[in-house]
């Protein structure tokens, strides 16, 4: 592919079209918290398999009532978990538990605060009656057949739930991609070290790993000297070890950004490098003849946060055939961007009483203000096509934050 700035909207479309290709594994239950489901999980049963009570009480025939009855005979009780019962005289009740079958030839609950029990009668404190009232009826909430959850979701402690509650010992999953992140440049010492005048912390490649553990990726941080020699190996001795790559610095322009020749020389595919962006224009896509993908990020800090939002979470989104959603709010201040590009603009988001999300835009300054990140919760996409965007317009938001 030729060396030119693509535009936003192609860099999707090439991402999506070299999805990964993640196998399916079968994992015990216990084992499959933040792992991403491969299967349907489809109802057994009905929910609730049998018309269930849900209030302690008496069950009784509502005609009974209707008739002017007030007083029942207590002829047995019924049990959460015991066999379904059978009213025998269609005079009487029986004393019914939360969570029991409901007895057969009754078809009303009446709770026990609005009863009176005294030497095995019970008597109605109620001048009106719902019918079948206090019941939780078969099928009710969800048809046996149907499915609970789609396959993509990523398994929570309420999946969890659902997948025992149909009889899962074990779930499909998807196998997650082995994954290193490598920083890049000489000038970068490690998060113990106390940095010279010249030099600075590594940071990016804490921030990128904290936040695929979030999507429940672990992945290895390793870091690379300006070194193309030393790049070489490295990187080839990593291919047959890992599945992705995700690399901060050394694609730019500068004299030594070495990476996109060292990929070359490597027989990695260029699929893209630049894109029609800001934060994040020298950004590299690519991938090898066995399906290794490699995504390396410009080094600045807003900017290689931006492409992992951006396009990172896309890509594995599509590997995982969940489709990508989409936030919609409404921007608070008007903003002016005049350069023909997608802008990536940081902001805080405020909900209004009436239900609308509002996107506070914040100018930081530039791509190495990674400070401002800790003060907003995503980023506008605001489209090239235009360089004023008024207050009110409604734009796509990535949010990094769950704050609401």
């Amino acid at each position: 592919m030729e060396n030119v700035f693509i535009p936003y909207e192609k860099a999707l479309s090439i991402l999506a079209s070299h999805r990964g290709d993640f196998p399916i594994q079968s994992r015990k239950l216990g084992d499959c918290i933040g792992a991403y489901l491969a299967e349907d999980l489809i109802a057994d049963r009905d929910f609730p398999p049998f018309d269930r009570v849900t209030m302690d009480g008496i069950a009784i025939r509502h005609d009974r009532f209707k008739g002017g009855q007030q007083e029942y005979i207590i002829e047995a009780t019924a049990a959460a978990g015991a066999p379904q019962m059978t009213l025998r005289d269609p005079q009487n009740c029986i004393e019914v538990m939360t969570g029991a079958i409901m007895p057969r030839g009754v078809d009303t609950v009446i709770r026990y605060e609005d009863l009176k029990i005294s030497d095995g009668k019970a008597t109605l404190l109620l001048d009106t009656l719902e019918y079948k009232q206090n019941i939780h009826f078969k099928g009710m909430d969800i048809p046996q057949g149907a499915v609970i959850v789609q396959k993509g979701k990523q398994i929570s402690s309420a999946e969890i739930n659902i997948a025992a509650a149909v009889g899962k010992a074990e779930l499909k999953v998807r196998q997650l991609p082995k994954v290193v992140i490598f920083s890049t440049g000489d000038e970068l010492v490690d998060v113990h070290e106390t940095p010279k005048l010249h030099q600075i912390r590594r940071s990016n490649i804490y921030g990128i790993q904290a936040t695929l553990k979030e999507w429940g990726i672990p992945a290895d941080l390793h870091h690379l000297a300006d070194d193309k020699k030393e790049m070489l190996q490295v990187i080839s001795i990593a291919l047959n070890k890992y599945d992705l790559f995700v690399f901060t610095g050394g694609v730019s322009k500068g004299k030594f950004d070495y990476l996109p020749d060292v990929l070359e020389a490597l027989h990695i595919e260029k699929h893209f490098h630049k894109i029609q962006q800001r934060p994040g224009k020298p950004f590299w896509f690519g991938s090898t003849a066995n399906g290794k993908k490699i995504f390396a990020l410009p080094g600045n800090p807003v900017s290689s946060f931006v492409c992992v939002y951006m396009y990172l979470k896309f890509w594995l989104r599509k590997s995982l055939h969940i489709e990508p959603e989409t936030l919609y709010v409404k921007l608070k201040n008007d903003v002016e961007f005049k350069p023909e590009l997608v802008y990536f603009l940081e902001a805080t988001l405020e909900s209004r009483p009436d239900g609308t999300l509002l996107a506070d835009p914040i100018k930081g300054n530039g791509s190495g203000d990674f400070a401002n990140l800790v003060k907003t919760d995503g980023f506008l996409i605001l489209p090239q096509n235009k360089s004023e965007f008024k207050q009110g317009e409604v734009y796509p938001f990535v949010s990094y934050r769950t704050k609401f």
